[in-house]
Parts: C-alpha cells; sequence; structure tokens
C-alpha cells in the first residue's frame, strides 16, 4: 500500500502487464479496469512475436495492483516522472536536454492520454530518478504528482 507521502511524491506507478499476444488482449485489460472505474492514463505497448508488455499509468494504483493480483494478471511496477509541459511539445527538447547535461539516460518515455491542469505531460523512466528530479525542478518544470493524474 502506497503512503501518503508516496501518493504526494513526484514518482508516479507505472505498471508494465504482460499481454498474450492474441487479438483482443489489449481491450480486455482496458475494459478490466474501466469496470472497476479505474482510467488508463497513459499506455505504450511493446510488441513481440507471442507476447506484449503494456506499461500503463492508471488513476488507482492502489486498487489496480490488488485487481491484477485478484485477476492472476502476470505485472511488475516502476516509478516514473510526469513532466508538465508549460508550453507544449516546445518545452520537449529543454527536458531532453536538462536530462542529457546531467548524464541521466533515459529507458522509455511516452506521452500521457489525459492534459491534467489543461497541459501536455511527458512520462520519462530514467536510470537515476533522484537526480532527474532534482534537475528539472532546477530548470523549474513542474513535475505532477498522483493525486494530479488521479482527480
Amino acid at each position: 500500500m502506497q503512503t501518503t507521502e508516496k501518493l504526494g511524491g513526484p514518482e508516479i506507478t507505472q505498471f508494465s502487464v504482460f499481454l498474450n499476444n492474441k487479438v483482443g488482449a489489449l481491450r480486455d485489460l482496458v475494459r478490466l479496469l474501466r469496470e472497476h472505474s479505474i482510467l488508463v492514463l497513459a499506455l505504450t505497448v511493446l510488441d513481440a512475436s507471442e507476447s506484449a508488455i503494456g506499461r500503463i499509468l492508471v488513476s488507482d494504483p492502489e486498487r489496480t495492483r490488488d485487481l491484477f493480483r485478484e485477476n492472476n494478471i502476470p505485472f511488475s511496477e516502476t516509478s516514473v516522472l510526469a513532466v508538465e509541459l508549460a508550453e507544449g511539445a516546445a518545452d520537449l527538447p529543454r527536458v531532453l536536454s536538462a536530462l542529457l547535461l546531467a548524464e541521466v539516460n533515459i529507458h522509455f518515455c511516452y506521452p500521457l492520454l489525459t492534459r491534467p491542469r489543461g497541459r501536455a505531460v511527458f512520462v520519462v523512466c530514467v536510470d537515476d530518478i533522484e537526480c532527474a528530479r532534482g534537475v528539472l525542478n532546477s530548470e523549474k518544470f513542474q513535475l505532477l504528482k498522483q493525486t494530479d493524474l488521479s482527480r
């Protein structure tokens, strides 16, 4: 269970879910979440010949974790940062440059499906989340919290 501090912190829980490579597997996962009033806020899929990995951010990580366990859905969790882009896509080079100057490696990234506070959001998983948080804060980027996404 996440603590209040974790929910209020800038790290957000991303789930990586194993999906059988069959028609409708992703739809079934999203439908299961929706049936339990959980919204998928971001989604990316890595496809392979026999399986796929869906990376998702959701509106309710605690309930999602329980739901996956109840339904024997294989998953793992990773902390990611959600960076608000006040100027939209024009801010992306600044984010990437800040991380590069700090020598922070990006493992993967993707945009949010929603626009909390009316602004674009860039989700990033890095090799050093503490350093990334510090450098992005120093560059005056707003890092969203899970509570910003779960409204």
